[in-house]
């Protein structure tokens, strides 16, 4: 991948929760080409060291550390781990986060017929389950806050740093059928809207990225068919995109740097941006 320009993070380390997928092991890459050493932590080790492969292969510094975003053990353990391999941390994205069908309904409008002629393998909001809910939530926001509690201490004992967090599209306006992910995403700005203001004194700037629609392992089966053409929700998503398509992982390398970029955003700190092709802005009229 080529970086559209790069900005100075030499020596800088670099940690990418969520690394190991399509989007995050994106952004890592464009880290290691502006001289960060980048820590590329996922659920699954091999992910995360298979994204870190192609990094050094192409000349870069990252290695790969297994971490559960839920579990502040797990990320202690790969606190110290990347504190002994690259020294402490100057940076973090916090990409780890996804959907799951434990929080999604099947339907995106209820129906008085939903409740009186139950289907089998049709989920309504009655339906959903606390466990699904706090699955999917805790997920998306507990995956964002435990993180930065462990990371970010780095920071702000050298009174440097930078913290980006994901956000989405259903921060602005929730989608239909999944509501606890919509809601867990519209935390994740507000929280980074208030984590960038408790920590304005101390030189650690927070932000936070909030991509439109890009095709990623999770969510190609919803928006396209076995032969690559649009599934109607996925038409639905290009029809309100005014740009017409599904935003690519480099999309987003720009922004990120920029936010990164301490001579370009210095100034810059508790803001949501809006990478999405123009969907935020139009009403669909």
């Amino acid at each position: 991948m080529t970086i559209p320009f790069c900005v100075n993070l030499k020596d800088q380390v670099a940690v990418v929760t969520g690394g190991g997928g399509v989007l995050c092991s994106v952004m890592a890459d464009a880290l290691a080409q502006c001289g960060a050493k980048v820590a590329i932590l996922d659920l699954k080790p091999e992910m995360a060291q298979k994204a870190a492969d192609e990094i050094v292969k192409a000349g870069g510094i990252a290695k790969g550390f297994a971490c559960n975003v839920l579990e502040k053990p797990s990320i202690e353990q790969a606190h110290e781990q990347i504190k002994a391999a690259f020294g402490p941390v100057d940076i973090l994205i916090n990409g780890a986060g996804g959907n799951h069908p434990k929080g999604t309904t099947s339907k995106e409008f209820l129906s008085l017929e939903d409740l009186t002629a139950k289907k089998e393998g049709v989920v309504t909001f009655y339906d959903l389950t606390v466990e699904g809910i706090q699955f999917v939530f805790n997920l998306n926001f507990l995956g964002v806050f435990l993180p930065t509690q462990v990371f970010s201490k780095d920071m702000v004992q050298k009174g440097h740093g930078n913290i980006i967090n994901i956000s989405s599209m259903n921060a602005f306006k929730p989608l239909t059928k999944i509501p606890a992910y919509s809601a867990a995403k519209a935390g994740v700005s507000n929280f980074t809207q208030w984590l960038a203001v408790h920590f304005s004194k101390t030189g650690v700037r927070v932000n936070a990225l909030a991509p439109g629609f890009f095709l990623t392992d999770q969510n190609r089966g919803l928006l396209t068919q076995t032969d690559g053409s649009l599934t109607p929700r996925g038409n639905t998503i290009t029809s309100h995109t005014p740009q017409g398509r599904f935003g690519k992982p480099e999309d987003l390398v720009g922004p990120l740097l920029w936010l990164l970029s301490d001579e370009g955003s210095r100034f810059v700190t508790g803001q949501i941006i809006a990478v999405d092709g123009g969907f935020s802005a139009f009403s669909g009229v």
